[in-house]
């Protein structure tokens, strides 16, 4: 059987239905580099649809990845929900002035609505304009921000929330909050579905923040529902996590989700072990010690490494392990998405073509 050349998103359609496709997928966590290669300052742009759409048009033109993540940062769903939130123009949007004073309000907390809420409206917008100009052939993913337990603690405030996981008398009040933390992701996911997005991710707080046993009591039941909402609607959805995920993996596996996007602080064998024949693993290059401040022949090396431990068998899309800072240098993610066309071509069999 000869494996025909696909489109960008006809290939990762394939990966993410268990099937294998003419070369490992790639993909660019690249909002931030996106808005610095079409000169725009990034306080402008995460703030309106057009210019976040402008750029990764500019961006996919140029290196032709198959995967567009598209998103504004963290704390877009804490904006809607009321948190106050800096927009500066050499980082993503900080969410700074917490909006949940006492625990006891978390009934006062007012659910976003993604069709009138700033800044999911423009991210909307992003969404409905990259599936109309090339939707037909890229993968676009609008990711439906934080997870529960990342937006709990925006919502909060990151010490106040930990403090308050702290004290058992807490618990009954902290289930609360995560179940209207899921209840706005679920929102905002069906808001990016229609909008006309291929799949949608969320980013969650890993075992590095939280212990293992918080993320089983917390945030895995709240995870189960979110995924087995995106299964029912036939809408691929990611778990994002940074950082050592190792002590989680299984619980994470478990969760539902269709891709898991790790970082190279995970072990690589483990995470394919993990995840054989029950998810997508998306990553797993350094995107600071080697995308950024590496050298091009650096970040071909490690592409490499990863879809050599990865690729076999597919179940796998190349890409960093976390955002693209705005510096990082053209050249060594050119050589990320060449190391996929040189290394990543499959045989019929799923093992990886000699290059």
């Amino acid at each position: 059987m000869k494996i025909m050349r696909a489109t960008s998103l006809e290939r990762v359609q394939a990966v993410l239905d268990g099937a294998i496709p003419d070369r490992v997928p790639t993909d660019l966590h690249n909002f931030l580099m996106a808005a610095r290669l079409a000169g725009m300052s990034l306080s402008e742009c995460l703030r309106s649809g057009e210019m976040m759409a402008e750029s990764q048009i500019l961006a996919w033109r140029r290196f032709g990845h198959d995967m567009l993540l598209i998103e504004n940062g963290t704390a877009a769903l804490a904006q809607a929900m009321g948190c106050g939130v800096l927009y500066a123009d050499d980082t993503a949007p900080l969410a700074v002035e917490p909006v949940l004073a006492r625990l006891e309000d978390v009934d006062r907390l007012r659910l976003p609505d993604p069709d009138k809420d700033f800044p999911l409206t423009e991210i909307l917008k992003a969404v409905a304009i990259l599936r109309r100009e090339i939707g037909d052939r890229v993968f676009v993913m609008g990711r439906a921000d934080q997870g529960p337990m990342s937006l709990a603690a925006m919502l909060r405030g990151h010490s106040r929330f930990f403090m308050d996981l702290g004290d058992e008398v807490n618990a009954p009040l902290i289930e609360r909050l995560m179940d209207v933390c899921v209840e706005a992701d679920l929102r905002y996911a069906a808001a990016l579905r229609a909008a006309g997005a291929h799949g949608t991710s969320l980013g969650e707080l890993g075992s590095d923040t939280i212990s293992p046993a918080t993320y089983r009591r917390f945030t895995a039941p709240r995870l189960k529902r979110f995924y087995g909402t995106m299964k029912g609607w036939s809408f691929p959805a990611s778990l994002h996590q940074c950082g050592n995920t190792a002590s989680v993996l299984g619980d994470m596996v478990d969760c539902g989700a269709a891709i898991l996007e790790l970082d190279p602080s995970t072990d690589p064998r483990t995470a394919k072990a993990a995840t054989a024949g029950r998810a997508t693993v998306l990553g797993m290059v350094d995107p600071a010690n080697v995308l950024e401040r590496g050298t091009a022949e650096l970040a071909m090396d490690k592409s490499r490494e990863a879809i050599e431990i990865l690729g076999p068998g597919g179940g796998f899309i190349l890409g960093p392990g976390c955002a693209l800072t705005p510096e990082t240098p053209e050249e060594n993610v050119a050589a990320l998405l060449e190391a996929a066309e040189k290394f990543g071509r499959y045989n019929p069999d799923g093992s990886l073509a000699r290059s």
